[in-house]
């Protein structure tokens, strides 16, 4: 039996190496070693297709030696394995699946750290290597492929010529090879010395090198002692400066304005976080269907690099619709329409209109409307500060109270770096409230709405890992009782993963608020605290948390905490579950004292994940219900709770 051993193999090793692209392998992504698929599924359109008379065939897959536990891995590497359900087209691209899979299994064991080891593939008998492309071979071909993994070399050598020096600036950190694996004693995988030339070279880039590149590599493993020596030259190249930047592909848009929204100013120290930055810069200005940052291929005789922005613009209009129920809230209907350029600046004047509450009343003025319109201006003083304005009509319905009311607010919003970002705006309104408990009554007030937002989540709709904090400060005056009034809020979120790609998350939310200035009596209850419902206390009505009143009736507090814990676990790739505890504390005081009874909600959900986040089923019940609460409550959406 003639078998591919894999002996004297440096120069092997080398041809690997130089072909090879590394993507991190997942149970539902397919992998590639220079251009060979290994494991995963392919696309549809990249599926090999049966060509010509169908070739079928049998397949066993034998693993021999001490080592066995790569079986699962080599499996999935070879095509004869993985296609084994499905014939082959013909009987020479049997044969030409069977050869490609020496290099398939090949690359395999290289990404295992395994150079000593040997495959052979017989079919109908026959080595398959031996075999010329129109051999004959049986109606039902019989294949066996048999590989001795051998043994997993270990790095007696792992060095890198001309490495970066240590990086002066926190943001310039990459992580080391040495901590990838890249060290004498660790095992030889394949992919480890590849990932230890991405990050020597990324070292580079990140203190201004934009052409640093592997000048070369000599990786040669000795049987005699099962190790591996691997040696990385980086060349650096020069260190560059940025040149102006151009712009193509415009058509509506001002080029002058999209080069001055990337940051990259000319004569600044060439750093690829700047690039990151500069496209997601671009790409929140949500005009262009497509772009890229194209950088130069030659740092000129002043060490400026060229860059190019290249861009596709979008359809200027778009309109959208959509909607939500609960049980409790009933059927809410809204709609858009959005100009997503109007000045040529990216410019967004955008309309709302949404109806709720269908359902539980069909009568017009028993449903809750909202009408309005937001201007936004993007790169207003910095690139990364936007002006906003926005008016609004509202009549909203509830059990608390109805509330008429007109309402405008402008400002500034800035982002300070992509977790933290910042509000300032002037807001004012005058708004018409009936309710049982004071009648009605009018309000007119102008003041500040500040904050602050800390959000580094891995996942804004199904974050799996990271911290959301939001800080938010908003005085105002009333003119018609005339009091100063201050209302702060704050609220945490944090979320920790198990496991292998996190399929056990546990989440947490706290809510902290206070008002003070003024009585309940004299301040709007829309400035005031409610608890319940969806997003909020779930299993409560909504807003039917607050202060009581001798009559019985619910009004809106100065004190508010509200806190949420949530279990979620994956239990396949499109379905999860969750169970959670929800609870919630309005006050009559502007601190809180813990005379009412904290509300609690339990219960569970299913999720069902898609590519715009999980669409989310829960059922709460109330463990304190009041009057007006439901036994059970239902609520769907998209996103996790929180």
């Amino acid at each position: 039996m003639k078998v591919l051993a894999l002996r004297h193999c440096s120069l092997l090793i080398g041809v690997i190496f130089a072909g090879a692209t590394l993507v991190a392998p997942s149970p539902a992504t397919a992998f590639e070693l220079f251009g060979i698929h290994l494991w995963g599924e392919k696309k549809a359109d990249e599926a090999d297709e049966t060509i010509g008379e169908p070739q079928d065939y049998t397949v066993d897959f034998i693993v021999t030696g001490e080592e066995r536990n790569v079986e699962k891995t080599l499996k999935g590497a070879s095509g004869l394995w993985t296609d084994r359900k499905k014939p082959a087209s013909g009987a020479a691209g049997l044969l030409a699946k069977a050869r490609s899979d020496y290099r398939r299994l090949l690359a395999a064991l290289y990404g295992q750290g395994r150079y000593g080891g040997t495959i052979s593939i017989l079919v109908d008998g026959r080595e398959a290597a031996d075999l010329p492309p129109d051999a004959t071979v049986a109606e039902t071909a019989s294949v066996s492929i048999t590989v001795n993994p051998g043994p997993v070399f270990l790095f007696d050598k792992a060095s890198i010529i001309n490495r970066a020096p240590p990086p002066q600036r926190r943001d310039d950190r990459v992580p080391l090879p040495e901590d990838e694996g890249f060290a004498m004693g660790q095992p030889a995988r394949s992919g480890v010395i590849l990932q230890a030339e991405k990050l020597s070279v990324e070292a580079w880039r990140e203190q201004g090198h934009p052409k640093a590149n592997i000048a070369d590599r000599r990786v040669t493993a000795a049987h005699d002692n099962n190790t591996v020596d691997a040696i990385i030259e980086v060349d650096p190249g020069r260190k560059a400066y940025y040149d102006d930047v151009a712009v193509e592909g415009t058509e509506r848009m001002d080029p002058a304005f999209v080069a001055w929204m990337t940051g990259l100013k000319p004569g600044q120290e060439y750093d690829p976080d700047d690039i990151d930055r500069a496209n997601k810069r671009l790409s929140r200005l949500d005009v262009f269907r497509a772009l890229r940052i194209q950088e130069g291929d030659v740092i000129d005789q002043n060490g400026r690099l060229p860059l190019t922005v290249v861009v596709q613009e979008r359809k200027l209009r778009r309109f959208g619709v959509g909607g939500s129920y609960s049980t409790l809230d009933g059927l809410g209907l809204e709609a858009y329409w959005l100009h997503r350029n109007l000045f040529g600046r990216a410019e967004r004047l955008r309309f709302d209109a949404k109806v709720a509450n269908i359902g539980q009343t069909f009568e017009p003025d028993e449903l809750t409307y909202r009408v309005g319109a937001t201007f936004i201006k993007p790169g207003v003083y910095t690139p990364d500060t936007d002006f906003e304005a926005s008016l609004f009509g509202d009549r909203e319905v509830l059990d608390p109270y109805t509330r008429t009311a007109v309402t405008g607010q402008l400002g500034f919003n800035h982002m300070f770096s992509e977790e933290l970002s910042g509000k300032l705006f002037l807001k004012g309104g005058y708004a018409q409230f009936e309710d049982d408990t004071f009648g009605t009554r009018d309000f007119a007030d102008i003041g500040f709405l500040g904050g602050l937002t800390f959000d580094n989540r891995d996942n804004k709709t199904d974050a799996t890992q990271g911290y959301f904090v939001e800080a938010i400060a908003e005085p105002f005056y009333e003119f018609n009782y005339g009091n100063a009034v201050g209302k702060l809020t704050a609220e945490g979120r944090t979320y920790y993963g198990f496991g292998k790609e996190n399929p056990v998350v546990l989440a947490g939310r706290v809510k902290l608020g206070t008002l003070f200035g003024a009585p309940i009596s004299e301040t709007a209850p829309d400035k005031l605290f409610f608890a319940g419902g969806g997003g909020s206390v779930r299993g409560y009505a909504y807003r039917n948390i607050g202060v009581v009143t001798p009559a019985g009736e619910v009004i809106g507090g100065r004190s508010l905490i509200e806190a949420s814990a949530e279990i979620r676990a994956r239990v396949t790739d499109g379905i999860g579950l969750v169970a959670f505890v929800d609870a919630g504390y309005v006050g009559e005081e502007s601190f809180p004292d813990f005379a009412e009874d904290l509300r609690v909600g339990v219960g569970g959900g299913l999720r069902y994940y898609t590519g715009l986040g999980p669409i989310r089923l829960d059922l709460a019940v109330p463990l304190d219900r009041q009057r007006d609460d439901p036994s059970v409550a239902f609520y769907v959406g998209i996103g996790q709770a929180f």
